[in-house]
């Protein structure tokens, strides 16, 4: 953490209105919503409320940008390359500021924004540059004398709607394949986050992207997301977040059947079999747990372990939770920040009410923390049984369930009795139950002694009711492409 550069302090947040067809314009409607850090619970500053009307102008850019004689749809392949490659660079060059608006918009710790969220965008977004002339379609050996073959084309318009828990890193994982693929985008904020994507729109410009390619909105689900999803001129829709919401957008995409994917919410196991590093197993479910302040999406929220250490590892876990600090995301010493909003912090001290009324044991924490913001203690159940809510409900806070089982077949079975299906962890040490149990749990990714790990290579996305298709990687790219095939007689 000594290589980390300080956060810029006193920054200046230029950046707070739509940015439609390369330039930043005020709401149609003027109006303004509050940004909050959530660290005090104060007013940061004050953003553009977009609504229907802004969404239709935004899209109208977005159509217009897709013209196929337009500088966008003629532009090589390998250009669009470099474009990505060069926001890149610019990203790199103002590293700090896109780390520091992170940490104040979100409340992420500062030093993990800037050695984890931002270096990951990057990397997000040079991997797609690499692939955009490197997509290509087949030759096919059909009977009969044609030259056949498939081309890989763009879908379109792209509406992308995006979270708050990681806001730039979320907007990267959308944008990389689909400008890759030389689709357009309009991409809607989380109204909670929204201060780092504005300022990647300023370098999208600076980068020299044309007109209309990227369009950014900030605005409410109801008055900016719906329309956008449900809007007939957009090709397809890409969304990140609860499952409730995922539901809603899949109808909206109904009226013109446009492309959908989805990557909504979890609750996923890690299984600690007896036969591992305890110390270690601690570690890997802590992190799995607590990282980013229990909001994410991949959490592993219900940890099963044998009953042989059962005991052994709760009182471990314990202290490993007493030992992270809490406070100013800003200072390098500071292990965890504050939820996101009051919304999520009520939310999470609800569920932690449940679980003690439900007659799961709190073994620390399960109180707000300090008298401003929005900081929760870092929790920790035991005695958690399969019926209670803290163990079906997706929490999105730095809550610890733990469970006790007994043999491989009942881990298995409660382990899938979940509607969600987005990852799950396996320790032990023993290769064969390793295979045996990845093979048998229902779920997009399974950790192996290891957990929270995202590489821009792997896919990543779930199984049930956290989602629809695969984001990163190669299979990213079948999101925002058309195949077409050519018969050509000769």
């Amino acid at each position: 953490m000594a290589e980390v550069p300080p956060p810029i302090k006193d920054i200046v947040i230029t950046h707070k209105q739509l940015f439609i067809n390369n330039e930043f314009v005020d709401a149609q409607s003027g109006k303004k919503m509050d940004v909050i850090n959530p660290t005090t619970g104060d007013v940061i500053c004050q953003v553009a409320e977009a609504d229907e009307a802004d969404v239709n102008i935004a899209v109208d850019a977005a159509v217009a940008a897709f013209d196929r004689k337009g500088a966008w749809r003629t532009m090589d392949a390998s250009d669009r390359g470099l474009l990505l490659y060069r926001l890149a660079d610019l990203m790199e060059k103002y590293h700090c500021e896109l780390a520091t608006l992170e940490s104040m918009d979100n409340g992420k710790p500062y030093h993990i924004a800037y050695v984890a969220d931002i270096v990951l965008c990057i990397k997000c977004i040079r991997y797609y540059a690499g692939w955009a002339d490197k997509n290509q379609g087949k030759t096919l050996p059909v009977d009969g004398k044609f030259l056949t073959y498939t081309r890989h084309e763009p879908v379109g318009v792209c509406a992308q709607i995006i979270p708050w828990n990681f806001p730039l890193l979320m907007a990267c994982w959308k944008l990389g394949p689909a400008l890759s693929m030389g689709n357009t985008v309009i991409l809607k904020l989380a109204e909670q986050t929204p201060l780092s994507a504005l300022f990647l729109a300023s370098l999208i410009k600076e980068a020299g992207f044309p007109k209309g390619v990227v369009n950014v909105l900030t605005g409410f689900g109801p008055e900016c997301g719906a329309p956008l999803a449900k809007h007939p001129k957009c090709d397809k829709v890409a969304f990140t977040g609860s499952t409730q919401v995922g539901k809603l957008i899949q109808g909206y995409a109904a009226g013109n059947l446009k492309r959908v994917t989805l990557e909504c919410g979890g609750k996923s196991p890690i299984i600690v079999l007896k036969d591992v590093d305890l110390d270690k197993a601690v570690d890997v479910c802590h992190l799995g747990l607590f990282f980013n302040h229990g909001q994410c999406c991949i959490a592993g929220s219900r940890i099963y372990v044998e009953a042989d250490i059962y005991e052994q590892f709760v009182e471990k876990a314990k202290k490993k939770a007493m030992g992270m600090k809490l406070g100013d995301p800003m200072e390098k010493t500071t292990d965890q920040g504050p939820q996101v909003d009051n919304d999520q912090f009520e939310k999470i001290l609800e569920l932690i009410e449940s679980g003690k009324k439900e007659g799961a044991t709190l073994q620390t924490g399960g109180k707000r923390f300090g008298d401003k913001g929005y900081f929760v203690e870092p929790t920790v159940f035991s005695d958690v049984k399969d019926d209670m809510r803290i163990s079906k409900e997706e929490i999105f806070g730095p809550v610890m369930s733990i469970f006790k089982f007994e043999s491989l077949d009942e881990v298995i079975d409660r382990a899938n009795n979940s509607i969600y299906g987005l990852g799950a962890g396996v320790l032990t040490n023993d290769h064969t139950r390793a295979i045996q149990l990845s093979e048998a749990i229902r779920a997009g990714t399974i950790y192996v002694n290891c957990y929270n790990l995202f590489d821009i290579r792997a896919p990543f996305g779930g199984y049930k009711m956290s989602g629809i298709g695969r984001e990163l990687g190669e299979y990213a790219l079948e999101n925002y492409t058309e195949v077409k095939t050519v018969y050509n007689p000769y």
